[in-house]
């Protein structure tokens, strides 16, 4: 806990240094010349007599105010998509900010949009964190530009704004290749209805990673269905049925695999004796406790959250120009998880 009684200059007297030296290094001034152990020293004694900085004065000084704005379009009340705000959070803390959340709706009218962005500048935010729950092309606000701004898990309409989102095409190749090094040879893929883009670049990397491995990609079996457990099972059935059926399959998400379990089951088929099953998102309430546990891709949430907070930091304190940054989306990487579904094919 901070003292209020205790002031720099008190550090200062502490420390054996002058107040100068106690400013440059609890503000991180990276120009002052300034050795480690000293550095050390003030931060420990700060921590000792329990100082800390005068936010008032500090905004009066940097014009900022220490706050950063997150427009949520559903992922508050989704915990599946809920590691972007604690990415967000944890990072921003770290460097000293606070977060303000505003929760809306995907749906919402552009005129809500804006007066969510509207709120967040009334309360002189520093910068502005944009998430979707899933990844998808927007539309931003118009007064978004009011201040420095990232999108996460979004790329805007224009291209105009700095965005973080994962890399489904990387993620794809990545489940694929489970089932590849597993001995499978006869792989189908159960595909989301939705034109999004996780639709568009999961089927290319599936494709994609098939012919490179001297497999026929393009003629490769695909079943779309809305992807939900109702829409993995009702492909799943259609997969299956077909002649030399595949002993792998790659679900769009965790939802649809939980429906290809089902499918499997009704056909007489163990997984993964008969049919190995590799999902995506990694849904810990459905792939973990799926029997047995599902074998999944997971989407860099927390990592978006982090990354796009301590880059939207980095541009309010002049070390990161966000218009470079928005000449293309950073894609970051979506590992396997590895669990209990893929095996080798059937003999």
């Amino acid at each position: 806990m901070s003292n209020k009684n205790v002031g720099i200059k008190d550090v200062a007297f502490a420390a054996g240094v002058s107040v100068t030296t106690v400013s440059h290094v609890l503000n991180d001034v990276s120009y002052a010349r300034i050795s480690p152990e000293t550095r050390d020293k003030v931060k420990s004694v700060a921590e000792q007599l329990g100082y800390g900085p005068n936010r008032l004065a500090q905004a009066l000084r940097t014009q900022r105010t220490g706050m950063l704005g997150l427009v949520s379009e559903d992922i508050a009340t989704t915990p599946h998509a809920g590691r972007i705000i604690l990415g967000a959070d944890e990072a921003a803390r770290a460097r000293g900010y606070n977060l303000m959340i505003i929760n809306t709706s995907g749906n919402a009218s552009p005129e809500s949009r804006e007066a969510d962005v509207e709120a967040l500048l009334e309360r002189r935010v520093d910068g502005i964190l944009y998430a979707t729950m899933y990844h998808r092309h927007i539309q931003v606000p118009s007064n978004l530009g009011g201040v420095p701004a990232v999108l996460v898990d979004a790329v805007s309409t224009g291209g105009s704004v700095t965005a973080v989102v994962p890399d489904e095409e990387g993620g794809a190749r990545a489940a694929v290749g489970c089932l590849l090094a597993a001995g499978h040879t006869r792989i189908g893929f159960l595909n989301n209805t939705d034109d999004v883009p996780a639709t568009r670049d999961r089927l290319r990397g599936f494709r994609a990673t098939l012919t490179e491995a001297g497999l026929d990609g393009g003629a490769a079996p695909v079943e779309s269905e809305p992807s939900e457990v109702q829409g993995g099972y009702e492909a799943a059935r259609r997969i299956l049925a077909r002649p030399g059926r595949p002993t792998g399959l790659f679900c769009y998400n965790d939802r649809m695999a939980m429906g290809a379990y089902r499918a499997a089951a009704e056909l007489g088929l163990s997984i993964p004796g008969d049919l190995s099953v590799v999902g995506f998102d990694d849904q810990e309430l459905i792939a973990a406790n799926l029997h047995p546990g599902l074998t999944t891709v997971a989407l860099p949430h927390y990592e978006m959250g982090a990354w796009a907070t301590q880059n939207l930091i980095d541009a309010i304190e002049g070390k990161a120009d966000l218009g470079l940054m928005a000449l293309r989306p950073t894609v970051l990487d979506c590992p396997v998880v590895v669990r209990d579904s893929v095996a080798a094919p059937p003999l």
